[in-house]
C-alpha cells in the first residue's frame, strides 16, 4: 500500500514538473520574442546542476549597442526574467572587455554575460565551434523533479528508523 502511494507521489510530483517547465519554456519564449523586435539577441547561460542557474538574453541594436538585458536566475521552474538596466546604450564589445564594468554584475550574470559574449565574438569572427551548439550536457536527470526526488528518497531511511522508534516507546 504504501509503495502505491509513493509510486502515486512521484507520477504526480513529475506531472506537476513537467507543466510548470512547460510554463517556464513559454515565459521564455514570451521574453525572447520582445527582445527579438528590437533586434539581434544573444543568449548567455551558465547552468548549475545543484546550484542556481541563469539565462540571459542581451538585445543588440544594428551597431551591437545594449538595447536591453533579461535575465533568468534560480534553482527551480518558478524563476522568471526580469531586466537589467545596468549596461542601456553601451557597446557590447566595450562591456565584455572592460573588466571594471563586468564586475558590476553580480558572478552568476557575469558568467552568463561572458558566454553571451564569447557567442559574439565567434559569430562576428565566422569561428562558431561545435561547442556553442553541443546539448549534451543537457539532461533530463538535471530537472529539479529528480534532485527533489532524490533528497526524499534518501530521507526516508531516517523517517521510518523515527517512525519505529516511536512505536517500540
Amino acid at each position: 500500500m504504501n509503495v502505491l502511494i509513493l509510486g502515486i507521489f512521484v507520477a504526480a510530483a513529475f506531472l506537476l514538473q513537467a507543466l510548470m517547465v512547460y510554463f517556464q519554456i513559454r515565459n521564455f519564449a514570451h521574453n525572447y520574442h520582445e527582445v527579438r523586435q528590437g533586434g539581434r539577441v544573444l543568449i548567455g547561460k551558465n547552468p548549475r546542476r545543484f546550484r542556481q542557474g541563469s539565462l540571459m538574453l542581451i538585445g543588440l541594436d544594428p551597431d551591437d549597442r545594449i538595447q536591453e538585458i533579461r535575465i533568468m536566475k534560480g534553482l527551480t521552474v518558478f524563476s522568471r526574467f526580469r531586466e537589467v538596466d545596468r549596461f542601456d546604450g553601451e557597446s557590447v564589445a566595450e562591456v565584455g572587455a572592460d573588466y571594471a564594468t563586468l564586475h558590476k554584475l553580480s558572478r552568476t550574470e557575469r558568467e552568463c554575460f561572458l558566454n553571451a559574449y564569447r557567442n559574439y565574438v565567434n559569430y562576428k569572427t565566422n569561428n562558431l565551434s561545435f561547442e556553442d551548439f553541443d546539448t549534451s550536457r543537457v539532461s533530463m536527470f538535471s530537472l529539479p523533479i529528480f534532485s527533489e526526488i532524490s533528497m526524499k528518497l534518501k530521507a526516508i531511511p531516517q523517517m521510518l528508523t523515527h517512525i519505529f522508534k516511536k512505536k517500540i516507546i
